[in-house]
């Protein structure tokens, strides 16, 4: 607005002033009538048990409230909306026929889609955010012809029920997802935030139920952080530990209530909780009421633990980073060991994330295998992708990840099992060919430990929370002996009820409801706005004051909030970072050793064992293992894995009959063995491929195979030739 017309147009700025007065006036009521949609939708949530906030039909599969040891879990299978007939009316009923009566041909299994199994974290909310909307996780999968299940969880804990009786009960769900899909190979399982090292346990366990794991934005290096940068794992040490755990406990009469984790996010960002939030919706309310109420409906849901299980979370995984460790011990008395993982792992971690920053979603990489080295020895292959600027909540609810992000990720969970075993970084570039299509450049590139470590500042900080785990254990050793018997005798359900229900994120819903009769004005006049809404016009120059204003208001809560922070930051390095608590604490130095492991040169565990047997292997087979060992030959010259490679690949083994025939699990395991017979002994894997391929026409077809992957990416680089001139050079067929 220029200054001139300011001064010399009263009566356009007196006109002005009207229309914003009538636009804020309407967007008041509106958004007050929102809020009052949100208190009725969460007492009405309530009143249906807060069943899952799915947008897809389900049936119930299996309830786990009917075992033997009763849990609160439940597996459902995802229904497709779209029926069969919908997606066939554009075929002609006599195509439709001759389809029906075509004998089906036998699926290769690269081409075959897999269960998937998608698990939300039960961090103190319900679940079902992980199919909320069409653009989710659940809807990518449906779309590109997954059976999908869902494991869910109901708001109140059963009488006795452990972290060990969860794992259990999630391990007979997947035994059942692979039962009713016999003829596909084992489920992949996708964990988001907290369900993360709850796939993790399983599939450490029971490697045996489980296919691919996928996890977003999970914790698995409790301690990992950067300085100034992630506050949040400070917070434990500063409250004095899980005592403050155990005491919520018995204030909840024996139940952890769910709101407790709710509010410490919540805290974590005092600018968007106390404005920028519910100004967005003020500002927005005509186009914003929608999305507030389905996001609200399912951030209101509070649900419960029991003592046991989040005294286990807190104090074996937050507090004492036992799972990276090795030394986290169940309930049952079995120690998780992640080197178990026998099938391949896809992480997936956000440089914008605070919940769970990159290096707690990716150092136990480095913690738990030492050297890429150690993963190719242990056949392991592992997969990370880190985004530049999503939140925690983005990885797993925004539709704009989902249609990038979780659909290349769940397109390539087959693709995971043809990767020779070690430490990849899967990236996504270019754009979709046309509107609709999400057929991005997929490739995944081989990396180092130290690609991992660049993603912190170093890990001698988390030194400092050796200490922090014994203060922990210390403070509630002295609750349980000289403070939970007083707590105890004031407590019983109806003192429960109440601090439940008093509870400041219970009550601003409930007490802007139509339970509060001075609510119930506000539906009448919405109807009346909405029928003589106003809105000013966007160049409206109060309109403007009022967005400076708000940003204002965010930058200064934004600026207490980093205050704060770095307060908390050098508070809590004071109090723990020092010989006084250290010598109190008895650290024990085999930490530091344990930090600074020395890095294994390449080739140092393979010893002259293994190289005997990849001697005695590597002539052992035919046309099958050939083009496996072709295939991971032409796919690795570059170090870089192209997902065009992939559907070449496919094809192959969808049209040749020596290949077709082949099940997911041989081929798994076939992937393992001819990696390691390259990388043990490189010359014989090459030179005992006429052994494998005595026959001239199958010499021709590999050799056909090795030039079709090379060209998969519609180019051929100096490595890709080298290698495809010794493979021409060894069957003896020119090119």
């Amino acid at each position: 607005m220029n200054m001139m017309n300011f001064f010399f147009n009263p009566m356009q700025l007196a006109g002005q002033a009207y229309e914003y007065i009538a636009d804020s006036c309407q967007r008041t009521v509106l958004y007050w009538d929102t809020l009052r949609k949100r208190g009725n939708n969460y007492l009405d949530h309530l009143d249906a048990g807060q069943p899952p906030v799915l947008i897809f039909d389900y049936e119930m599969v299996m309830d786990g409230r009917t075992f033997e040891q009763p849990v609160n879990y439940a597996l459902l299978r995802i229904m497709d909306r779209r029926k069969k007939s919908d997606r066939r009316l554009k075929q002609r009923p006599q195509d439709l026929e001759k389809a029906r009566r075509r004998p089906k041909k036998k699926e290769c299994m690269l081409s075959l889609k897999r269960p998937i199994v998608v698990i939300d974290p039960r961090a103190g909310h319900g679940p079902g955010i992980g199919g909320s909307k069409l653009n989710s996780q659940i809807g990518v999968a449906l779309d590109q012809g997954h059976p999908v299940y869902f494991i869910t969880f109901y708001t109140d804990p059963e009488p006795g029920q452990t972290i060990s009786d969860v794992e259990q009960a999630e391990v007979r769900f997947l035994e059942q997802v692979a039962l009713r899909h016999p003829d596909l190979p084992k489920p992949a399982v996708i964990g988001n935030c907290q369900a993360g090292w709850a796939a993790a346990l399983i599939a450490s366990d029971r490697p045996d139920v489980t296919g691919p794991i996928v996890l977003n934005g999970s914790p698995l290096s409790y301690w990992g952080g950067v300085e100034g940068a992630n506050p949040m794992r400070y917070r434990g040490g500063l409250f004095g530990g899980i005592w403050l755990t155990s005491l919520c406990c018995d204030l909840g009469n024996g139940q952890f209530d769910g709101v407790h984790l709710v509010a410490g996010f919540e805290d974590l960002n005092p600018a968007n909780t106390l404005w920028a939030k519910q100004y967005h919706l003020y500002a927005n309310v005509d186009t914003e009421q929608e999305r507030y109420l389905e996001f609200e409906k399912w951030w209101g849901g509070f649900f419960k633990m029991n003592t046991d299980e989040i005294h286990f979370i807190v104090d074996g995984l937050f507090m004492g980073n036992e799972l990276e460790q090795g030394s986290l011990r169940m309930d049952n008395g079995k120690y998780v060991n992640l080197k178990n993982f026998k099938n391949p792992i896809m992480v997936f971690a956000s440089g914008g994330d605070n919940i769970t920053p990159p290096p707690q979603a990716l150092n136990w990489i480095y913690k738990v295998y030492g050297t890429v080295e150690e993963i190719k020895r242990c056949g392991q292959v592992i997969a990370y992708m880190v985004h530049d600027k999503i939140g925690h909540l983005g990885i797993f609810v925004s539709g704009g990840v989902a249609k990038k992000e979780h659909n290349q990720i769940i397109d390539c969970v087959e693709m995971l099992s043809c990767l020779s075993p070690g430490l990849y970084e899967m990236t996504i570039e270019g754009k979709p060919s046309r509107p609709g299509l999400y057929d991005y450049n997929v490739h995944f590139e081989e990396r180092d430990m130290k690609d991992i470590l660049e993603l912190d500042d170093g890990l001698e900080d988390e030194e400092v929370f050796l200490p922090v785990r014994t203060v922990s254990r210390y403070n509630d050793m002295l609750y349980q002996n000289f403070i939970r018997p007083w707590v105890r005798l004031g407590v019983n359900e109806l003192t429960a009820l109440c601090m439940e229900q008093l509870h400041p994120l219970r009550v601003q819903r409930y007490a802007i409801s139509d339970l509060n009769p001075f609510c119930l004005p506000l539906e009448s006049l919405a109807q009346k706005v909405k029928a003589e809404r106003r809105p000013a016009d966007k160049d409206n120059p109060f309109l403007k004051w009022e967005k400076m204003f708000s940003d204002m208001v965010t930058s200064g809560l934004k600026c207490y909030g980093q205050i704060r922070d770095s307060t908390h930051e050098h508070l809590f390095f004071s109090i723990y970072n020092n010989p006084f608590m250290q010598m109190m604490c008895m650290w024990n130095n085999s930490f530091t050793k344990d930090s600074k492991k020395p890095v294994q040169k390449k080739g140092q565990l393979h010893d002259y064992d293994q190289r005997q047997w990849a001697c005695t292997q590597a002539s052992q087979g035919g046309f099958a293992e050939a083009v496996v060992r072709i295939m991971l030959a032409m796919s690795n010259a570059d170090d870089i894995v192209d997902k065009r490679e992939f559907y070449v690949l496919k094809e192959v083994f969808q049209n040749d009959y020596r290949l077709s025939h082949l099940d997911a699990s041989y081929f798994m395991e076939e992937v393992k063995k001819q990696s390691s017979i390259l990388e043990l002994e490189p010359e014989l894997a090459f030179d005992t491929l006429k052994t494998l391929l005595p026959g001239f026409n199958d010499r021709k077809a590999a050799l056909d195979i090795a030039l079709k992957i090379a060209m998969a990416d519609k180019r051929l680089v100096a490595s890709e030739y080298k290698v495809l001139d010794r493979i021409v050079t060894t069957l003896g067929i020119p090119n």
